[in-house]
């Protein structure tokens, strides 16, 4: 986007806060949020390439397809679930990250050797005396084994940002509008590195240099946030860490007898469900109007987490200032479920839709473009009003339990919880 309008969007998101009565630079907080944007956008790129790399070695079937998606979500999960139980007692979140950061982009930086000779010599030695099921359960074990380390890290990298950036911001009596921020910037680079993957860096750079480029995103953001770790005032980061451990300690005492707990942690896993077959229902059905082509997809998948992302920017003002947000977050799955009904009729005119376009644009790069511009949309439109409500959930949940009393343990178990309902 132009300039001005990347300034309007940091200024009108990120909101100024205090640390011991002096404004916390604005440019801080902002490097932070572009830093997650990166991020984001390296995760689904990863996701993007491996999809590709495992269905060279395992087939490329839909299960197939499926499979690869279970090893990386869950790999998220578990990466979330640890850095969750232990964030409370960690001094400098942010200097994690940064580490974190550096050994995800050096592991893909490695990792097309590392592939190559991996199956090289499975399909050289080991291989040759295995059969059937047997074969199948080795192939899956090695596809594992190859993207499973830096999915745990990548899961751990969103309860470290934000344990680090609401003790920065010294916000953890209102942690709502920080919590949606960092879940609107992490799922606008997701969108947004889905469609740069698929339509630019793999048709220039081919999937190797897609990975280099990833890989050199995540050495970047780790010099970046590093930086700001040690710059930061080592007196204020050590009262900060502090009051978060005490704060994560009564969690640990009281978060299992709040009533709360288990109920919000629930409604996280059954949000991820419903969205998951949304998503897959939906891509589905749009596949017989958009085409089945990797393209489509790809756009498709890019319409469903920017419709997330919304969602997580529009409750960004509200969440810290909702009377009741337990009655509203009941409200919005409410909402969430009428409005993925209400869409089906517009997944019904979408065949005329595409008909028309079919019809109207030029055969060259320029009717190509708005081809795909069209498809877009469509997707969003029939995409667009559910997914916007699933955005509006995580942030929500983490924001009610945080204030009950489970402190930053709240943002790693919500986010493992819904990455495990994604799975299922």
């Amino acid at each position: 986007m132009p300039m001005q309008a990347s300034r309007y969007l940091l200024a009108t998101v990120v909101y100024p806060v205090t640390i011991e009565g002096h404004a916390t630079p604005f440019a801080l907080i902002a490097t932070l949020v572009a830093v997650f944007i990166f991020s984001g956008a390296a995760g689904l790129i990863y996701e993007s390439i491996w999809t590709r790399y495992l269905g060279l070695f395992v087939g490329h079937s839909a299960y197939a397809q499926i499979i690869v998606l279970v090893i990386f979500l869950g790999g998220m999960s578990l990466g979330a679930y640890l850095v969750g139980r232990s964030s409370h007692r960690i001094r400098s979140p942010l200097m994690w990250y940064a580490g974190i950061e550096l050994m995800v982009g050096a592991l893909a930086l490695g990792f097309h050797d590392a592939f190559v000779g991996v199956t090289a010599s499975a399909y050289d030695t080991l291989f040759p005396s295995l059969s059937g099921s047997t074969l199948i359960v080795v192939k899956w074990m090695i596809a594992s084994l190859l993207i499973l380390p830096q999915s745990i890290l990548l899961g751990a990298t969103f309860p470290l940002m934000s344990a680090g950036v609401i003790r920065l911001a010294r916000a953890e009596q209102k942690p709502g509008q920080l919590l949606s921020l960092l879940y609107f910037a992490n799922s606008l680079g997701a969108a947004i590195g889905v469609l740069v993957a698929g339509f630019v860096l793999i048709q220039v750079v081919g999937l190797p240099g897609t990975l280099l480029i990833a890989g050199f995103i995540n050495v970047v953001a780790a010099c970046v946030v590093g930086l700001i770790a040690r710059s930061h005032d080592r007196r204020s980061e050590g009262d900060s860490a502090l009051a978060a451990g005490e704060s994560g300690a009564r969690g640990l005492a009281i978060h299992a007898d709040s009533p709360v707990w288990r109920p919000l942690l629930i409604v996280s896993f059954g949000t991820a469900v419903a969205s998951f077959v949304y998503e897959i229902a939906w891509i589905r059905m749009l596949s017989l109007v958009l085409g089945s082509a990797t393209h489509s997809f790809e756009l498709m998948l890019s319409a469903f987490i920017f419709g997330l992302a919304l969602g997580a920017l529009w409750i960004r003002s509200r969440a810290d200032r909702l009377p009741d947000p337990v009655r509203f977050l009941g409200m919005v799955q409410w909402a969430m479920g009428l409005l993925a009904v209400a869409t089906l009729p517009l997944y019904v005119a979408s065949f005329d839709w595409i008909a028309t376009v079919i019809n109207t644009v030029q055969q060259n790069d320029s009717g190509y473009r708005a081809f795909l511009l069209a498809r877009y949309v469509i997707a969003l439109l029939v995409m667009l009003p559910a997914t916007f409500c699933a955005g509006m959930t995580l942030p929500l949940i983490t924001r009610v339990l945080m204030r009950s009393g489970a402190g930053e343990r709240a943002i790693g178990a919500v986010y493992a919880v819904n990455t495990l309902g994604s799975i299922a």
